[in-house]
């Protein structure tokens, strides 16, 4: 299987499957002396962690994390770095009824297709599980940018119809309820919601967005690497992602260049980027994500042979994904703009030669 690896200078490669026994991420181009050690890390598992709350998945990990290599002393020495975190309450058996079965709004059928193999048992590394690995490499980045002073902000916009105007804003409240919403008011609106899905044996989808803030101008390339390239490949390799807007996004096809263009320092409709640079504005992301495919209702499917029957999906899991793929989003954009940064460094003869000169 190729495709498991993402980046180019700060580069991520996850391994491992969800009812594995272990699941994780290696590292290379991370620059030395960065002070790193578990805590830092586990800081964002614990934000994607289940069975927080009811309205996640009642599978009971730690996702305690473990370095491996990479790091003495307390900082990084430049070498690859290797995270491991251990599976610990796989129950393979409630997946026995899918063997032959293909879940609706899940990889299963084009993962068969691919491979002529695939892990029933949760999904294998088409599940979200996989994700764990990514969180830790953003981890990793999030410190290193924050070093250079850069802020991200990543937090559930809406779920469902129930959506936050920017006016409502409150990020004060974002860590004060469960769904990770800038408002409680519609946190808790949307909460009754979500409690209505559970009780009809269906999920819910959602929007998070993101928020970069103090990133300099000149960051990325112009023609295939452009940043909201990089940004949207990012955010579109989370299996859940379904639409990615950048900026204005769709809503910039109902403007006019008069009213699109920012003109003045006080609209920022191109979301930080133009020309797949950045301008040194906020950079403003969203990820729109999909409705849980794994519901406890009956449902039509497809069989291995191609034919018609009907499956009842077993197991635990999320009423909605969005809450715990707040922490995803944002390491994704983390380890994005990181690996974009550390590109920029050898594009002027003055920087090479600041850094060439240091080394004298």
């Amino acid at each position: 299987m190729s495709g498991s690896t993402f980046g180019k200078n700060f580069k991520i490669s996850t391994w491992g499957e969800s009812h594995g026994k272990g699941i994780g991420v290696v590292i290379d181009g991370c620059p030395s002396g960065v002070p790193l050690n578990e805590e830092d890390i586990q800081k964002f598992l614990d934000r994607r962690k289940p069975g927080q709350s009811k309205y996640t998945t009642k599978r009971k990990e730690a996702d305690e994390c473990e370095i491996l290599s990479g790091v003495f002393e307390g900082v990084t020495t430049g070498t690859p770095i290797s995270i491991m975190i251990k599976n610990e309450d796989q129950r393979s058996v409630d997946y026995s009824n899918i063997k032959n079965t293909y879940r609706p709004g899940h990889a299963d059928f084009s993962y068969d297709a691919k491979y002529g193999i695939r892990d029933y048992r949760g999904g294998g590394r088409s599940s979200g599980r996989e994700t764990i690995g990514r969180v830790c490499a953003g981890a990793v980045a999030a410190k290193i940018l924050g070093k250079l002073g850069i802020k991200i902000l990543t937090y559930t916009k809406a779920i469902h119809h129930i959506s936050i105007e920017e006016k409502d804003y409150d990020f004060k409240q974002i860590m004060e309820n469960p769904l990770y919403m800038p408002n409680n008011e519609k946190a808790a609106e949307a909460s009754a919601y979500l409690d209505s899905c559970i009780k009809n044996l269906d999920s819910s989808g959602g929007i998070i967005e993101c928020r970069v803030r103090h990133m300099p101008a000149g960051i990325g390339d112009p023609v295939f690497d452009k940043l909201d390239a990089l940004l949207a490949h990012a955010l579109f390799s989370i299996g859940a992602v379904k639409g990615v807007e950048i900026g204005e996004g769709f809503g910039a096809a109902l403007l006019n260049g008069s009213t699109n263009n920012d003109t003045t320092t006080a609209s920022n409709h191109a979301g930080g980027i133009l020309g797949g640079i950045s301008t040194g504005k906020e950079i403003l992301l969203r990820a729109a994500i999909k409705p849980t495919p794994s519901i406890s209702r009956e449902q039509g499917a497809m069989d291995n042979t191609l034919h018609e029957t009907t499956i009842v999906i077993k197991g635990r899991h999320d009423p909605v994904i969005v809450p715990r793929a707040v922490v995803v989003v944002e390491s994704m954009v983390c380890i994005t703009l990181l690996d974009s940064i550390l590109s920029q460094l050898g594009t002027r003869m003055e920087y090479l030669e600041d850094r060439f000169n240091n080394l004298l």
